[in-house]
């Protein structure tokens, strides 16, 4: 559902913790694999509690796993927590735990304001109700008074631009329009505390720009809220902190440009294709080649020797080894390359073609070389196709190369490195 609950909890805290509106203590959260096995410990859990007795919860039984192991984190007020990791980290449900929805095993969580979860925009409305009635639904159970609701009515009408189909039956929307709507009548509610789970990945560029905005005046009106995303770029723009999770383990927690990093770098070393810095392929008989193999990939600095992670801001040399067969006079090398910690979109993609470049091959070893003054791509795991053909005929192709860029100097909330120079001018 858009939002499943908004909850108002109270707790007592210290003067000097007075901004403090999220307090996660030692939480951690065990869930069954077997179904079986699940619901006859949850039978057995609730006849202990009937009787009086005292769960076992620190520890696991048959089937059992940690979604969640002692973590720990708070946050104040007007703050904008990062929480990033791979599917199955424990990202929602750390949420879950935070608005109520489910209880942790051990630890506690304390909340300070009321909460609203805004996740899978669109999924909670009536399908058979108009946008009008949807709004009005949703907004009395976040707690808004009727009074409230038509003070900002059309303010919700206008955020998610349908005013045409405002009175038609939400199954008629688009998932964009529903989009549009849950998120609409989500921010307007203007809690204290907003749980934000993938929600800037939805709708066009128009409305996560929207979205974005929206957030950053809900921050300075005071709402601390929690950001949930795979796309880093999101994360680095709108976070001053984070934490980093990993199989249910907080991994790491703090500036967001070092989580991020520690992140992106953990993402580029996982799975079956590591990334490293010689990538080897095997060689083709010569009866099954096309006239030219591609045998090894690779970045190399200024004085040949190999980079095994790029410098963000710094030159290298992009290195395609071949064994050639023939003679080719319009060689064209091409790359695409792709981030793997965003949404998985075309990052870059170079010919030597589109350079007025058609190189020259001649028969034996050689290596191709793109040389780049400047590395432009930021911290970051990436995959490069590489391909090389001549017209429209394609000699040979390397779907994944993986690669990660490492930061020589300061570049987060950046989507590229702009190479520049100072100075200063008399006038």
């Amino acid at each position: 559902m858009i939002i499943s609950e908004m909850k108002e909890r109270e707790y007592v805290v210290q003067p000097n913790d007075s901004e403090v509106v999220i307090s996660v203590d030692n939480v951690s959260k065990k869930f069954c694999r077997d179904l079986k096995r699940s619901l006859f410990y949850g039978v057995g859990d609730i006849a202990t509690e009937l009787v009086g007795g005292r769960r076992k919860s620190e520890t696991l039984r048959p089937k059992e796993f940690w979604a969640l192991k002692d973590v720990s984190f708070q946050l104040r007020r007007g703050e904008a927590l990062g929480l990033v990791g791979s599917n199955g980290a424990g990202k929602s449900t750390l949420l879950r735990i935070i608005s109520g929805l489910i209880k942790p095993d051990t630890g506690s969580v304390k909340i300070r304001g009321r909460i609203a979860p805004l996740i899978a925009l669109g999924a909670g409305f009536n399908p058979i109700l108009t946008g009008r009635e949807n709004i009005y639904a949703n907004m009395s159970i976040l707690g808004l008074p009727t009074q409230k609701i038509e003070e900002r009515f059309q303010d919700v009408v206008d955020f998610a631009e349908i005013w045409d189909a405002i009175d038609a039956p939400v199954q008629t929307y688009s998932s964009g329009m529903a989009a549009r709507l849950g998120f609409a009548c989500a921010v307007h509610i203007e809690p204290e505390i907003l749980l934000v789970d993938e929600v800037l990945s939805v709708g066009d560029i128009k409305f996560k720009m929207k979205c974005h905005n929206r957030l950053a005046k809900l921050r300075e009106n005071g709402t601390a809220f929690i950001l949930v995303s795979h796309n880093s770029h999101s994360v680095l723009n709108v976070c001053n902190t984070s934490i980093y999770l990993s199989k249910g383990k907080l991994i790491a927690a703090g500036e967001t440009e070092s989580v991020i990093r520690k992140y992106e770098e953990d993402l580029g070393l996982s799975g079956t294709e590591k990334a490293v810095g010689v990538m080897h392929l095997p060689e083709k008989p010569k009866s099954e080649s096309m006239g030219l193999d591609i045998v090894s990939l690779c970045f190399k600095d200024e004085q040949g020797n190999i980079l095994e992670t790029p410098l963000c801001g710094e030159p290298a040399y992009f290195c395609v080894e071949c064994n050639a067969y023939q003679t080719i006079d319009d060689a064209n090398l091409g790359i695409l390359i792709n981030s793997l910690s965003g949404e998985n979109d075309l990052t870059l993609y170079l010919t030597s073609a589109s350079d007025n470049e058609l190189l020259k091959i001649a028969p034996g070893k050689v290596e191709i070389q793109m040389h780049i003054p400047y590395c432009g791509l930021v911290p970051a795991t990436y995959s490069a196709k590489v391909y090389v053909r001549s017209g429209v005929r394609s000699f040979d192709i390397v779907e994944s190369f993986r690669f990660t860029v490492k930061a020589s100097k300061n570049v987060s909330r950046c989507l590229f490195y702009q190479p520049r120079t100072w100075k200063v001018i008399p006038r």
